[in-house]
This record gives C-alpha cells, sequence and structure tokens, in this order.
C-alpha cells in the first residue's frame, strides 16, 4: 500500500517523551482513529494502527445500503510513548492535543484508546482547546447540534452500571466470537474462553461471552491469571477491577487460581480472547496455543509470523480489523443518525453488522483457500475503489 498522507513525531519539550500521529488516508477529506498512552509505544506501531483504522472503515462501507447515513472516513491513529499511570502523563497527553490541534480540527477525529478514557481525552482535548477530539468531522453533519447530543446522550447511557461507550467493543468482539462457533457448528454453551486483559474491551468481551453461555477459564491481568476450569465469576471480577482493568485478588473464589501472566495462552479452552497490548503472540509463544480459535481483541496482538504457524496447526486468528471495529462504527453509526442513543438499539446494531462481516470474511478465506485476516484484506481492496470513486480518496 502507498506511504501514509501524513506521518509526524511530536517531542515533548518538559518530559522529552515522544508522541506520534499518522494519518493514513483521508476519505471526504476525514480520517478516524483513537489515541493511545502506552510505555513503549513507537511511530511503526501507530503507523501500523493507521493502516489498521483505513481497513476497519472500509469494512463498514455498504455500497448497496442505500439508507446508511454513516459513510466510511479514512484511517488514522496517535500515540504517546508514556505510561498512563504516570504522574505527568496527562500533562503530556494535553501538550500533545495543543501541538497537534490543527489536525484534530481539520482532518483527524479521535478518542480513547490502550492506556486512555474517553473522559480523559475530552477533559484534555477541552484544556488543549479543542471543541471536542471529533469536531473534524462536523462539517459532514446534516445537523450538527442534534448529531452531538445525541452522541452525548449516548455516552450517558448505562448497563449494570457500566457506560454503553464501554460495553459496544466488547459485544462486537463477543459476536464474531459466536459467529465463528455458530459457523462452525460448536455449541455454545460451556465452550471455554481466556482472556487477556480485562480493562475495557477485554472486560465487556468477557460479560458479553458469558451471558452468551461460554464459561471463561481465565483472565490475565497486570499481576498475571486468574484461573478457573469451572468458571471464573466474570461479574465479580469486572467490579472488583480498577480503572486500568487489575483484579483487586480479594474477590477470589475458592477455586479460583493464580497462576503466571503467560498462563492464559497456554489453559485448555476453544476461544483465546488477547485483549490486552499488541505484539503479545509471537513466533516462539504460539507453540502453547491449544485453543481453535484467537478472536483479535486488541490492535495487532497477533505476529505475522506466529500467525502462519498457527494457521498449520489449525488455529484460526479472527484479525482485529474485523473483530475490534465494532467501537469506531458505533461511534459514527450513532453521530450520523443510523441508531439512537439506546442500549438495546446499539447491541442489536452492532450485532448484525458485526456477524454479517465475520460471515462475508470466513466464506471469503473458505473460497479464496486463505486466511481470514487475507480475506479480510480481499474485502477491503474490492471496497477501497468504490469509495475513491464515489466520496474522494486523498494519499
Amino acid at each position: 500500500m502507498p506511504e501514509p498522507l501524513v506521518s509526524l513525531t511530536w517531542t515533548d519539550h518538559v518530559t522529552g517523551r515522544r508522541g506520534y500521529l499518522v494519518v493514513d488516508r483521508l476519505v471526504r477529506g476525514v480520517s478516524s482513529g483513537g489515541l493511545r498512552m502506552r510505555e513503549g509505544c513507537t511511530l511503526d506501531e501507530v503507523t501500523g494502527l493507521a493502516r489498521g483504522m483505513t481497513m476497519k472503515e472500509a469494512l463498514h462501507f455498504d455500497a448497496d445500503d442505500e439508507h446508511a447515513r454513516y459513510i466510511p472516513l479514512g484511517g488514522a491513529k496517535g500515540g504517546i510513548d508514556c505510561d498512563p499511570r504516570d504522574p505527568e502523563a496527562y500533562g503530556v497527553l494535553v501538550r500533545y492535543l495543543r501541538a497537534v490541534r490543527p489536525y484534530v480540527e481539520s482532518v483527524w477525529t479521535t478518542g480513547e484508546d490502550l492506556g486512555l478514557t474517553q473522559d480523559l481525552v475530552d477533559r484534555a482535548a477541552a484544556e488543549a482547546g479543542l471543541v471536542s477530539s471529533v469536531q473534524a468531522v462536523y462539517p459532514l453533519l446534516d445537523d450538527e447540534p442534534a448529531a452531538r447530543r445525541r452522541l452525548a446522550d449516548a455516552f450517558a447511557v448505562t448497563v449494570d452500571g457500566i457506560g454503553l461507550d464501554e460495553l459496544v467493543g466488547g459485544c462486537g468482539v463477543a459476536e464474531s466470537a459466536l459467529a465463528a462457533l455458530d459457523r462452525a457448528g460448536v455449541a455454545r454453551q460451556g465452550a471455554r474462553v481466556s482472556v487477556q486483559g480485562l480493562g475495557t474491551m477485554g472486560g465487556a468481551t468477557a460479560r458479553f461471552l458469558s451471558r452468551a453461555g461460554l464459561k471463561v477459564v481465565a483472565v490475565a491481568d497486570i499481576k498475571g491469571t486468574l484461573a478457573n476450569p469451572a468458571g471464573l465469576d466474570v461479574d465479580a471480577l469486572l467490579a472488583a477491577r480498577d480503572a486500568y482493568g487489575t483484579v483487586d485478588r480479594s474477590a477470589l473464589r475458592e477455586g479460583d487460581q493464580e497462576l503466571p501472566a503467560e498462563a492464559w495462552l497456554a489453559v485448555d479452552a476453544e476461544i483465546l480472547v488477547p485483549a490486552a497490548v499488541s505484539y503479545a503472540i509471537d513466533a516462539s509463544n504460539q507453540a502453547r496455543v491449544t485453543a481453535r480459535w484467537i478472536v483479535e481483541a486488541a490492535n495487532m496482538p497477533v505476529l505475522p509470523d506466529a500467525e502462519l504457524l498457527l494457521a498449520e496447526r489449525g488455529v484460526t486468528v479472527l484479525p482485529d480489523v474485523v473483530v475490534n471495529s465494532g467501537t469506531n462504527a458505533w461511534w459514527w453509526w450513532t453521530l450520523f443518525g443510523d441508531i439512537g442513543a439506546d442500549a438495546d438499539e446499539a447491541f442489536a446494531h452492532t450485532r448484525r453488522s458485526m456477524r454479517a462481516l465475520i460471515e462475508l470474511m470466513l466464506a471469503r478465506a473458505e473460497a479464496d483457500g486463505s486466511t481470514p485476516r487475507a480475506a479480510a484484506h480481499a474485502l477491503v481492496a474490492d471496497r477501497l475503489p468504490v469509495m475513491a470513486e464515489r466520496f474522494g480518496w486523498y494519499r
């Protein structure tokens, strides 16, 4: 693929920390992609994530849906090399947003990602002088005030005390896993799941899968892996986690085990859900995987060479560009008015869209004799020229 449209590196004059912004493509003059903060974040990482956002946007483009108000955008991503727990992290975030303010105002719509919550991004954006982290898309809206109220109302919706914005992405990941199980004829009831990461995405995914009858037998956080072959109490663990997804061990029940951090990878389970960091599964540790499916809730958790080795062993990787695209799509479905500020409507729309994408991708992979990731790339290649012809495409 061509080089990104914009690729820049910023250095914080106070701490020396570095931040990055990559705009991979613009469609209708705008791009979409979150802002992450983690120790060790690199420009290469952000470049790959930005390209992935271009794919996620394109995959949610349906040329035959004449009633859809959301027309996908281009892809972008931001990243800051800083531990979000660092006392200086918030100041770094504000100064980064001040530095990239012209891009946020005109071409880059952004929001929460790894290490950052939407509340924190919104607060820092206001301090940096921005109207909103998604203000670049406002000129594309038919009724900006109504759209902004609708999105604000959606962010105020809670389900069992958890924000809708924190749940909808996990709903999409869970539906991806369920679609794969259903297509393979594997019963949901009692199917075992291991999840790496109990933050926003991992926690919501575990919640939806357990409610669908699957058994979450392991979850991993920064302190290690919690496991129980009989199934963990997902609701209790979610209630006992902190803002970073770390579980208070006092919530463990008799029979729950504390295992090393990497143990989540090798537990007996049908489904693995890496939902924490990129590059979690490599050519070496992939040999420990016994699951049938890896469902990528995190961005880029399985390295390419590991994916090839897994495929040779019959392990199917459902790629991040499809699996975790639900959060981004939900923002735009809501803002553009395809759905309202309602949890049931959001979950139903997410489930329909994600199941259709998974079915389409797996059917394409089967027809082409390829991996699901290769099939997803093929679907994107089919859609990008149509988007370019209809809406404009800027490299």
